[in-house]
């Protein structure tokens, strides 16, 4: 020992601590190749999910619209479903309207035929009452005429 201390001592310590450096040096740069690579997964990360999410929008806005579109045709198809409906009961009104004045028309026909008739009924059974079959005549000359012929 000179001077107070043990050279070789002081040697080895040195040497374990430069080895300790270099040991924690190599884990400095492993664990900043980790953060680089990490660093790098995360901006990864990041634009994916930014794609995503403008993915997503994109969706969300084209299905808002289909949805907007689907609406809006299904009010037009009810719409004319309406207008159709009322032109078929507008028709079908203006036919029974035609139905019944040609049934008050056969009515009015129908009655004044069953006056005619009745009347024409009337005289047929006042003609009929003076009506005189003649007096049949004796028939028993012929069965004595059909007698001797036999």
């Amino acid at each position: 020992m000179k001077n107070g201390y043990d050279r070789f001592a002081v040697d080895d310590a040195i040497e374990n601590y430069a080895v300790q450096i270099e040991q924690l040096e190599r884990r400095v740069e492993l664990y900043q190749e980790k953060l680089t690579d990490t660093i790098a997964e995360l901006e990864n990360t990041k634009a994916a999910v930014q794609q995503l999410q403008a993915t997503d929008t994109a969706r969300r806005q084209a299905a808002e619209d289909i949805a907007r579109l689907s609406l809006r045709e299904a009010n037009d198809i009810i719409n004319t479903a309406h207008k159709n409906a009322d032109i078929i009961i507008r028709e079908a009104l203006a036919s029974a309207r035609g139905i019944l004045e040609d049934l008050s028309t056969l009515y009015d026909e129908a009655g004044s035929v069953k006056a005619e008739t009745s009347v024409q009924l009337e005289k047929l059974l006042k003609d009929l009452e003076g009506f005189r079959l003649p007096d049949m005549p004796d028939l028993s000359w012929l069965k004595e005429a059909e007698n001797k012929l036999r």
